[in-house]
């Protein structure tokens, strides 16, 4: 079963310390399982690295903790070619597809290259839920912050569009970004949207936002207006995982 609804989970977060493990599925990572609302099987999770360059070192911990989670996980990786012959098939079979950091500039050409962009638009009207952490939080909106190009915050303005507004992660970590992204938004280079601190996660049915959760509290999102002000939105506070 899939989402009953075209459902994205943006966020700062994914993958936490996994203890005596290399890593375990964090608490944002189970919610977007949980929003797939799969049921009498393994779900379905594919982690796509392809911001990061596609490394296989982190290939493996992500396995074991899909594992270690009761997931069935995969990964679809562009590097050096695509590595599913029947890449559609394997996108569209998912419940959830999980998008890890690094550039997202990087990511989007990749992406546009391969036809993955079309795929995972297919995928969400289909219901797969699409997620991911920084970098894969911003990808499914029209722009943001990013650090694609070097240490300091710039912005991207040519994100898959798939949800209207603007997304910066990483608010609270690297607060370089908030008035970059004020500022973007203000001149209209980019349009209205939120910021987030670190465990931050902002749930869209369709493309309406519905909810904010966060891996821990006194963690929150930024909604920022056409005119550059902001609000704070408060989160949810979600459960721990079983191994975080």
């Amino acid at each position: 079963m899939t989402a009953d609804a075209p459902t994205i989970l943006a966020t700062c977060g994914g993958m936490v310390d996994g203890g005596w493990q290399d890593a375990a599925y964090g608490p944002l990572l189970h919610f977007a399982i949980e929003l797939a609302g799969v049921t009498g099987r393994a779900p379905r999770v594919a982690h796509v690295n392809t911001a990061g360059g596609d490394p296989r070192v982190v290939e493996g911990a992500e396995l074991e903790a899909a594992r270690a989670a009761g997931v069935e996980g995969s990964h679809i990786r562009v590097f050096p070619h695509p590595n599913h012959e029947r890449l559609a098939e394997h996108v569209l079979s998912r419940d959830v597809i999980w998008v890890s950091g690094g550039s997202v500039v990087n990511l989007l050409a990749l992406w546009r290259a391969h036809g993955l962009d079309d795929l995972l638009r297919q995928a969400w009207e289909a219901g797969v839920v699409l997620a991911g952490g920084s970098a894969g939080g911003l990808c499914w909106h029209r722009g943001g912050t990013t650090t694609s190009f070097g240490p300091e915050a710039q912005v991207v303005a040519d994100g898959l569009g798939l949800l209207p507004g603007s997304f910066s992660p990483h608010h609270d970590s690297q607060p370089s970004r908030r008035p970059v992204f004020r500022d973007a938004v203000a001149s209209g280079r980019i349009p209205p949207g939120c910021g987030v601190d670190e465990g931050v996660g902002l749930l869209y049915r369709g493309t309406e936002l519905v909810e904010v959760v966060a891996e821990r509290p006194d963690a929150y999102a930024w909604a920022v207006s056409a005119d550059g002000s902001e609000l704070r939105l408060d989160a949810r506070v979600l459960p721990s995982s079983p191994l975080s």
